[in-house]
């Protein structure tokens, strides 16, 4: 099999500086890991339960960190939300398994690659603070192999805060493939080699390529892995995806999260249950009711409806159960911020969301208010079946 470092890699940034680039990534390799094997190992142990049907899932944070979410009171007020939320699914007699967006999603794959600056040239689009600054410039927007440095101290910073109060595990979007790799260590615990940047890191839906080099990477390591399955997924990339990073390990070494918008999921989702047979039970299966849901809005917002995403978390599970597979649990994209960026119905996309309280650094999140209300409703539909 072809190492993922000979592999090309898609969506990665078009980095200003190769020579700055190559000196950071040597810089990298010699810091200390962020996360711990054991505590990775302990991790793939719950999700082990889950995949049993003895625990759940609260995959939670925001869409894309910024560099100033590392400050404590930041970090403790989403790792507040995030247990919070999931003592909320203690109600359907299962354990939760809390694991955060948080501490290290500093970067993000984009559809488009350049956008409108403010005097309307062309311009990079922004692509997270691991790569790029907000800020609607040319220069602004460069490439900086610098910010990779950044990446780690911030989301060193947000670990040690973690570390001092509730036991969170974090995740990001495995999307960097040349900082993931600065950051592989050997793992004492499983062998062979951990992503230190993280607890379990997932693969997105635009690199989930069952040939391609972020696949690669993740078959790579012992940490639970994750890979987004979207509506144009077909059975047979599903089936590649688990033979590749499942078929060998431990229940709970992977997580198929689910993101096909409510539309779409009672045609797909049904047809890859089936063609995965009896290793749908190796998986644990994660709805992510957000990404398939957005649309915009009147006024040209990109948003989404809670009802559209309530819908999909109903199908999700009634499929599952049909086939005789355990929903595992929720990935989505909170803020504990009085933000107003999801709408709660249809009917709201002619007036919100609300542009004075709209914060995200790219896709919009849920509110305290309507993240209690989606959590609520999957626990009700689990502690019912």
């Amino acid at each position: 099999m072809t190492a993922a470092s000979e592999l090309i890699a898609a969506h990665q940034p078009a980095w200003s500086e190769p020579d700055t680039l190559r000196e950071v990534l040597d810089r990298l390799r010699w810091l200390p890991p962020l996360v711990e094997a054991e505590d990775c190992a302990c991790l793939v142990e719950e999700l082990a339960a889950v995949a049993r049907g003895e625990g759940v899932v609260l995959q939670a944070g925001d869409c894309a960190e910024l560099f100033t979410d590392s400050a404590p009171d930041r970090i403790r007020a989403k790792a507040a939300q995030l247990h919070e939320l999931g003592g909320r699914l203690r109600r359907t007699g299962r354990a939760p398994v809390v694991v955060g967006r948080l501490a290290g999603q500093y970067a993000k794959p984009r559809s488009r690659q350049t956008e409108a600056g403010d005097d309307g040239v062309e311009i990079p689009v922004y692509l997270g603070d691991a790569v790029n600054d907000r800020a609607p410039t040319g220069t602004a927007r460069r490439p900086d192999p610098q910010r990779l440095l950044a990446a780690y101290a911030h989301t060193s910073r947000g670990l040690r805060t973690l570390a001092s109060g509730p036991a969170t595990y974090t995740s990001h979007e495995a999307l960097l493939l040349n900082y993931e790799r600065a950051l592989l260590r050997p793992d004492p615990v499983l062998g062979g080699v951990f992503a230190s940047s993280a607890h379990t890191v997932w693969i997105g839906e635009r690199t989930r390529d069952p040939g391609g080099a972020h696949v690669e990477f993740a078959a790579e390591i012992t940490n639970p892995v994750g890979v987004k399955i979207g509506p144009d997924a077909t059975p047979a990339d599903v089936v590649a995806l688990v033979a590749r990073l499942a078929e060998n390990g431990a229940p709970g070494r992977l997580s198929l999260v689910v993101r096909m918008g409510v539309d779409r999921i009672g045609e797909r989702l049904p047809l890859i249950v089936q063609a995965l047979g009896e290793h749908a039970d190796r998986v644990v299966w994660l709805s992510d009711p957000m990404h398939g849901n957005t649309v915009r809005s009147a006024q040209g917002l990109k948003t989404r409806v809670l009802r559209r995403m309530t819908d999909e978390i109903e199908r999700f599970c009634a499929v599952l159960r049909l086939h005789g597979v355990h929903p595992g649990g929720l990935h989505l994209e909170i803020t504990p911020d009085g933000v107003i960026e999801c709408v709660d119905t249809g009917a709201d996309l002619a007036t919100g969301p609300d542009p004075c309280r709209y914060t995200s650094a790219c896709d919009p999140r849920l509110n305290p208010h309507q993240a209690v209300a989606l959590v609520d409703r999957f626990a009700e539909v689990l502690a019912t079946g």
